[in-house]
């Protein structure tokens, strides 16, 4: 079968973010073949870029000036370095924005009107422009002028509550995700938002303003936590590695090391204690039904505990797995990246990288049978497409390029 291009091979993205959320928006874009243009502060560029050690190496071993945060979320796109405060450096963005199909931005509420650069500027202009707002909590109410961060918004918004040990252990107390899902959970569902209303554009012709906010994606992620307050009018609490509405989900101490179990459903339970030796507690009223087994969790776990600690973890792996009970190990990421699993699923990858020879990559989940991803180009150092953009797509002179790096556009 041929292979036809990736599903976005056409649309031109805007992008002018930095840090996380957007630019995890746009790479999940470029991903899908959309051409990004990554708009920078000349001389600094995105926050990220700073955000190290560790940096990127060179093929001598020593640091180049890329950082490995701003490398997780860049790759395929362009830089362009523009200063938007200069009314030259705005006119070329307002240009770039009448040939793009989407724009992304995650400047503070109204900080791009002076520009010239907001949604009712630009929608005068190009009416077919998607224009995508990333804010820390929306275009409107209350706090729509705060700054948000993903770390205070965990807080803010319930993750940090039910995230960590409970407060009666030792080690209780808040506690955030180890990586900013906040940020990642804005920017999926900002590509959600911006690939439906790239469909919706199909019928009407129109663009529209999507507005998104870290608070509300962050309550939106709370999925089952949100329903079990909703339904029962309490709070879920912190529980560690247990789960709120299952047992046993949660981590066992084997002799040599940990676990994961995770028992979905009464098949699985008696499943499970056939496979530690203890099948009367399938049997037992008290745990023989999820519903029982939740209520009755401080009497059921500490048995099963005693007994996952007399045995090695891979000897439970091994059983469990023959038995179609879910489990699984807690892998350091090097144990991540040497799964066999992993590997032939294609989850690392190299690019070429102008500085450094290669650049190592994590590589998209989404996996196409005719029009898969693409992974075109490393992450771009800064300004590394300036000419190349102002001039294949503006039709700037040499003479011009050149006046406006000397005017520090």
């Amino acid at each position: 079968m041929s292979q036809r291009p990736a599903p976005l091979t056409g649309i031109r993205v805007l992008d002018l973010t930095r840090v996380l959320a957007g630019p995890w928006c746009t790479q999940n874009l470029a991903d899908l073949g959309a051409e990004v243009i990554k708009i920078e502060r000349p001389g600094a560029g995105d926050d990220t870029r700073a955000w190290g050690p560790p940096y990127l190496k060179d093929e001598a071993g020593h640091d180049t000036t890329e950082a490995a945060y701003y490398l997780s979320a860049n790759r395929n796109k362009m830089s362009v370095a523009l200063d938007i405060a200069s009314p030259r450096g705005a006119q070329l963005v307002r240009e770039l924005a009448l040939q793009s199909d989407i724009l992304v931005e995650n400047f503070k509420v109204g900080g791009l009107s002076k520009y010239g650069l907001d949604y009712a500027s630009l929608k005068e202009l190009n009416p077919r422009l998607i224009y995508c707002s990333i804010t820390g909590f929306g275009q409107t109410g209350p706090y729509a002028s705060r700054p948000g961060y993903d770390f205070m918004i965990q807080g803010m918004g319930g993750l940090m509550s039910i995230t960590g040990e409970r407060d009666d252990l030792p080690g209780g107390g808040p506690q955030k995700a180890g990586v900013a899902v906040a940020d990642l959970m804005t920017g999926m569902y900002s590509t959600v938002g911006i690939l439906a209303a790239l469909h919706e554009r199909a019928r009407s012709g129109l663009g529209q303003h999507i507005d998104m906010a870290l608070l509300d994606c962050q309550v939106a992620m709370l999925a089952n936590q949100n329903l079990n307050f909703m339904t029962s009018g309490t709070a879920p609490r912190r529980a560690g590695n247990a789960h709120q509405n299952l047992v046993p989900y949660q981590v066992f101490a084997a002799s040599d090391g940990h676990l994961i179990v995770a028992v979905g459903n009464d098949s699985q339970f008696r499943n499970y204690c056939g496979a530690i030796g203890l099948p009367e507690l399938s049997a037992d009223p008290r745990f023989s039904t999820n519903p029982q087994r939740v209520k009755n969790r401080e009497e059921l776990v500490p048995l099963l505990a005693e007994r996952m600690a007399t045995g090695e973890r891979d000897h439970w792996l091994a059983a469990l797995e023959g038995v179609g009970v879910p489990a699984g190990p807690i892998n350091t990421l090097d144990q991540v990246y040497e799964d066999p699993h992993v590997l032939a699923r294609g989850m690392k990858r190299e690019l070429p990288h102008p500085a450094a020879g290669v650049v190592p990559m994590a590589s998209s989940p989404l996996k196409f049978s005719g029009s898969p991803v693409e992974y075109r180009r490393a992450p771009p150092m800064l300004g590394e497409h300036t000419e190349q953009v102002l001039s294949e797509k503006l039709g700037l002179s040499a003479e011009e390029i050149q006046a406006l790096a000397q005017s520090r556009a």
